[in-house]
This record gives C-alpha cells, sequence and structure tokens, in this order.
C-alpha cells in the first residue's frame, strides 16, 4: 500500500463531497455573477476530495467489462467489474446505488479518477479487524490450506493460524480442517507489514473454563452423563464432560471382550456413562459404559447348568484353547485337552477359527469369579469307554511306537488310543538305559495289556511280559560259591555286565572283582565280547541282581593248583626212583610210626579230582560239599607232605645210611614175604 501514509483519520474517508445544487447554479448563471464567482463555487465542491480516501460513490452504471462511479469529482470513476463479481453474484450491486470506493488518483491522463472497490474493502476490513483485537472479539474465518506451522484462514484477508492455537491438544490431521469456518481471536496484528496471527485454543479454553465449573458443580457418583470422545488410547477412551475430562478404561467399555477402545468408540462420539468415581479436589474422573446395563452373570446360573449344551462363537484363540462367546459378556474356556477324545491337539487352530460357532457341554462353572469351563469332545462318545471290552489286561495287542521319551514308548494301538511301555518293562534280563536300545519310533511291536485306566485315559502296555520271567527259578540255580560261565556284554566305569550262559541273565563283576591287581578301568581286564569263568558272590532275586567274581575264581583255582602241585610232586619222584625206592619210602613211614599217609594221598586224590570237575564242567554241587572236599583234601595232602618231609629229615644223615637203611628194610621185606 504506497498510499497508505496519506490515509486521513477514521471516519474522514466515509463523508460524501459536497453535493452543489444545481437550481443554485441556474440561478447563479441568471444572475451575473462575475468570474470570480463562479469560480470559488467550483472549488468548493472538490474541497473534500482528497487522494487515498475511501469515499462514498454511487453507481452510475454497469457495463459488461467495468463499472462508473460518481464521487462528486468533476469527473466520473471506472471500476473493473471484477471487482464487483461477489456483488453481481449475489444481486446486491444496482445503479443508484452508494458504495464505498478508494480514491487513488482524482485525475488520470484521460482525466478520469481513479477508483478502487477491493482497496475500499481492505481497508474497511482492516479497520474492522483492528477493532475486534482491541476488544477481544470473535472473529470467523474460512481454512483455506496447510502451510508450514499451520493453516491460512480467510477473514476477508489472509491470516495465520499456528498449529499450536488449533485445538487444546495437538492436532495429528490438520487437513481435515479445511474448508471448515472456524471461530477464532486475534491475538497479534501488524498492519504496516499486513501480518495477522489468529488463535482458536484461546476462545477453547475460555469456554471450557466456563463449562467445567458448571460439570463440578453438578457431577456426583452414580450419575448418569453425556460426553464426547476426546481421545482414544488403548487402555481406554477420554470422555469430554464439558470442560473436564474422564477416563473410560477398556475393562469398563462392554460386559463382553473388546482387544482395543476402537473397536466401539471413534474420536467424536457421543456416550452415555455412569460416574464410578469422583475425585473434585484432583478433578479426576472414572466412567463407565458398560455399568448402565445389568450384568449378564447374574443370571448364568440358571442359563447355563453344568452338564446343559450350550452354543456360541469362537472370539478368540490361545496356546491353551479357545474362548467362546455364549451371549454378550458371558464367554467359556474351551482347554484344548477338551477338544477331541482321539486327536492330540498342538493348537486350537487346528480345530476351530475366529468367529466359528461351535457346540460344547459346560463342564464346571465359577460364577464368582465368572469362569465357565466348556467341553467340546463331550459331544461325542468317548472311546475309552469300551478301552476295558476291547483290550482286557493279558490281552497280546499290537501296535506303533509312535514316540521315546526317557521312561518309555507310547505304542498307539488305535487312533487317540495309546499304551505306555514303562523302561522297566521291556526286559527281564537287561538294564535299559533308554527306550531306543530296545525299539525305534515307527516300529510295530507286540505287547502284553498289564492295566488300565479308563479315568485318567491311562494304558500300561508290556513288552518282557512276553517271555517267561528266567528269575523266577535264578535262586534255584545260582547259588553262592558256584563257578560259571559267560560273556561280557558291556562295559562302565564301576565294572563289567556278564551274560550268564543257560539263563539271558545279567550280573555285575565289579571293578574291584575284576582281578587281584588294583586297576583303573574294566577295559583293563576284559571287553566286550570275552568270555569268563566267575564265581557267584552275591544273589539278590528280588532287586534281580547277581554279584560275581573273577578274582574269587582264581584265587581258588590258585590255591587247587597248588594243593595239586604237592601230590604231583611226589608222583614225580616216585617215578625218578627205582622199587627198591619206594618200597624203602614206605618201610620208613611204617618205621616211623606213620600208617595213614597211604590212605590220606588216596583219600586226596579223588576229592581233588571231584574239585576239578567241579571247576571245568560247571556243575554246581552244594557249597557246604564243595568247601568240605577242598578242606579234606588239603588237611591230607598237607599231613602227608609233612610226614615224609621229617622221616626224610631224621634218616638223612649221610647217603650211606639212607643206602644201609633201605637194603636192610628190603631184605626183611623179602623174608617176611616167604
Amino acid at each position: 500500500m504506497a498510499n497508505e501514509q496519506k490515509q486521513p483519520t477514521p471516519g474522514a474517508a466515509e463523508k460524501p463531497a459536497k453535493e452543489i445544487n444545481v437550481k443554485d447554479l441556474d440561478a447563479a448563471w441568471k444572475t451575473d455573477f462575475d468570474q470570480e464567482t463562479m469560480a470559488q463555487l467550483y472549488e468548493q465542491s472538490f474541497q473534500n476530495i482528497t487522494e487515498g480516501q475511501v469515499v462514498k460513490g454511487r453507481v452510475l452504471q454497469v457495463n459488461e467489462n467495468e463499472v462508473l462511479v460518481d464521487v462528486g469529482y468533476k469527473s466520473e470513476g471506472v471500476i473493473p467489474v471484477e471487482e464487483f463479481r461477489n456483488l453481481i453474484e449475489a444481486g446486491k450491486l444496482k445503479v443508484g446505488e452508494l458504495i464505498d470506493v478508494y480514491l487513488e488518483k482524482t485525475e488520470d491522463s484521460d482525466g478520469l479518477v481513479v477508483l478502487s472497490k477491493e482497496k475500499a474493502d481492505k481497508i474497511k476490513i482492516w479497520d474492522e479487524i483492528s477493532d475486534k483485537f482491541d476488544n477481544k472479539e470473535v472473529i470467523e474465518g474460512k481454512v483455506i490450506e496447510r502451510i508450514k506451522g499451520g493453516l491460512t484462514v480467510d477473514i476477508g484477508v489472509r491470516a495465520f493460524l499456528p498449529g499450536s492455537q488449533i485445538d487444546l491438544r495437538p492436532v495429528r490431521d490438520p487437513e481435515r480442517l479445511i474448508g471448515q469456518t472456524l471461530r477464532m481471536r486475534v491475538i497479534k496484528l501488524n498492519k504496516r507489514r499486513g501480518n495477522i496471527v489468529l488463535s482458536r485454543r484461546v476462545i477453547l479454553e475460555d469456554e471450557r473454563k466456563s463449562m467445567k465449573e458448571e460439570t463440578l458443580n453438578a457431577l456426583e457418583e452414580e450419575a448418569v452423563v453425556i460426553g464426547v470422545v476426546k481421545n482414544i488410547t488403548e487402555y481406554g477412551a477420554f470422555i469430554d464432560l464439558g470442560g473436564i475430562d474422564g477416563l473410560l478404561h477398556i475393562t469398563d467399555m462392554s460386559w463382553g471382550r473388546i482387544s482395543h477402545p476402537s473397536e466401539l468408540l471413534k474420536i467424536g462420539d457421543k456416550v452415555k456413562v455412569k460416574v464410578l468415581k469422583f475425585d473434585a479436589d484432583s478433578e479426576r474422573v472414572s466412567l463407565g459404559m458398560k455399568q448402565i446395563s445389568e450384568d449378564p452373570w447374574l443370571k448364568v446360573a440358571e442359563k447355563y447348568p453344568v452338564g446343559s449344551r450350550v452354543e456360541g462363537k469362537v472370539i478368540s484363540l490361545t496356546d491353551y484353547g479357545a474362548f467362546v462367546e455364549l451371549e454378550e459378556g458371558v464367554e467359556g474356556l474351551v482347554h484344548v485337552s477338551e477338544m477331541s477324545w482321539t486327536r492330540r491337539i498342538r493348537h486350537p487352530s487346528k480345530i476351530v477359527a475366529i468367529d466359528e460357532k461351535v457346540e460344547a457341554v459346560v463342564l464346571d462353572l465359577d460364577q464368582e469369579n465368572k469362569r465357565i469351563s466348556l467341553g467340546m469332545k463331550q459331544t461325542e462318545t468317548n472311546p475309552w469307554d469300551v478301552v476295558k471290552e476291547k483290550y482286557p489286561i493279558g490281552t497280546r495287542v499290537v501296535g506303533k511306537v509312535r514316540n521315546l521319551t526317557n521312561f518309555g514308548a507310547f505304542v498307539e494301538l488305535e487312533e487317540g488310543i495309546d499304551g505306555l511301555i514303562h523302561i522297566s518293562d521291556m526286559s527281564w534280563t537287561r538294564r535299559i538305559n533308554h527306550p531306543s536300545e530296545v525299539m525305534k519310533k515307527g516300529d510295530e511291536i507286540e505287547t502284553v495289556v498289564l492295566d488300565i485306566d479308563v479315568d485318567n485315559e491311562r494304558l500300561s502296555l508290556g513288552l518282557k511280559q512276553l517271555e517267561e520271567n528266567p528269575w523266577r527259578d535264578a535262586e534255584n540255580r545260582f547259588f553262592i560259591g558256584n563257578n560259571v560261565k559267560g560273556t561280557v556284554v558291556r562295559l562302565t566305569d564301576f565294572g563289567a555286565f556278564v551274560e550268564l550262559e543257560g539263563g539271558g541273565i545279567e550280573g555285575l563283576v565289579h571293578i574291584s572283582e575284576l582281578s587281584k591287581d588294583r586297576i583303573e578301568s574294566p577295559e583293563e581286564i576284559c571287553k566286550v565280547g570275552d568270555e569268563l569263568v566267575m564265581k557267584v558272590i552275591k544273589v539278590d532275586v528280588e532287586e534281580r541282581r547277581i554279584g560275581l567274581s573273577v578274582r574269587a575264581y582264581q584265587e581258588e583255582s590258585e590255591r587247587l593248583e597248588a594243593e595239586e602241585g604237592i601230590v604231583e610232586q611226589q608222583d614225580l619222584k616216585v617215578g625218578r626212583s627205582t622199587m627198591a625206592d619206594v618200597i624203602n619210602q614206605e618201610a620208613l613211614l611204617r618205621n616211623i610210626g606213620f600208617d595213614g599217609a597211604g590212605k590220606a594221598e588216596s583219600k586226596a586224590e579223588p576229592k581233588a579230582d571231584a574239585a576239578e570237575a567241579d571247576t571245568v564242567t560247571g556243575d554246581i554241587p552244594k557249597p557246604e560239599k564243595t568247601r568240605a572236599k577242598a578242606k579234606a583234601a588239603v588237611s591230607a595232602e598237607d599231613e602227608a607232605e609233612k610226614a615224609i618231609r621229617k622221616a626224610l629229615e631224621d634218616t638223612s644223615e649221610t647217603p650211606a645210611d639212607v643206602d644201609t637203611v633201605t637194603s636192610d628194610t628190603v631184605d626183611a621185606e623179602t623174608e617176611a614175604k616167604e
């Protein structure tokens, strides 16, 4: 506005130019006014016309391109018709009508007055805006566009509405306000620069403050009020009750299940809520929407008694089951274990889907905690009811190994009917560490039904029961002190397990019983597949354990060999002597008073042979007899050996003496026989 500095004081521009009475002019012409008088009258007619003012003008003519306006000057002004477009469209521009125009120049090159309707309107608007700014009055404007930091608003001139002044809270989507008419207040005005800053927030704050006072005075607990949804979060919604906000928690929105408040509400919705709790000091209000209606759980026991069949819609799935809505606000849980008698369900989605209608039976009802347990499989016949008839105890059945665990193997007899073979029921003789030592997944095996528990749906199977228990007569076949043979089947840190011949029974040779010498590992003495001869040192039929000892067998063998060696040594001495030496020895024994040597030796030999036969053949005599035989043989041989040695010592003074004694003895024997 280059000519803005020429503006007069407000109000001066609104005075119209002085009108000249035509009759007065005619009278002046008729009278003989002089030229000077006429010039004065003419100048007086333009004394109020000043450039840069808003003046009143009368519409003389409206053409297609321009409007002719008389402002009381010596010539008319021409204004483009585009500046009157709004008035023309509204039908308010008529010939003879007074309008406000801005006088830019009193005369242009064509001698016409230069006028502007737009500039006059802007000056007038700025004056109105200034008045409202000074008086803090409300002004209305239409949002035109979004710009950086806020919105552009048309209030007659373009003004700026900052984003922070649009609402009480930050507006996430200001574009939605484009085209809307808002009530605002001018908070900053710079006419020289043409800047206008607006605020809608100050008006809302004032309105909210007055409404808040009214609301606080009327608000009380249990009161039902109407509010507007102001904001939505994951845990609830904030409701504007009129100057004060209340929280409507998600759990108080519906008796039924909702995942997010947006399922029921959206910003701007009007809702009816009940005041659950009100703290006037902190101005906190808790609201409830479901409390307006009756709690459906009050009549659940009558509508859904235990054992009744019900229908519902699946509304949620979890790892452990499916929640079924029986009616709004009433839900029941179908646990995954209650979905099928036969199928093994890892996740409920294998059976049902969300929004699917299902039929179930009420298994349990906890009205106090608002819980209902439902079962889908109960709507069908339980196959376990006929298991006892189909698979009586003691029956041999064939099934497929479905799964292996540390404690046993599960065998499927038919779909939904599994039996467990415990690891202790897999072998009479072997100590099984894992079922994989006996079978593998997918094998078809024959088993025996051991026990049935219909209530807990359990079926016990046995694999070893297909054969006779070899431990039944083990006590009669294996005695402590027996010598037995066996094959090493496995080695451990503490010893070797040996399968005994003819029995299918395993015994343990502890590492301390493998050798007389100290060893660190059983591998130092034997390996799997080696055959060993051992002595039975322990038998426990109830615990199914047999203790064996290689060391005890070796010690016994060495002792017997030593005893046999004495006899053999004497036999060798006889073999090297002549018949005269033998006769001489016998005579010597009789002379020294020992008459039982021969008998003792002759009795010791068969006893030693019998003991040797027991060791080699593995025959199992009574332990008491075996020990008696060995003791008698050793005693007789020891006595004979001691007697011979004593006799030899007494007669061994010189070799000649021995020969003399022998010769005399022979002569004496010869005479006696003759």
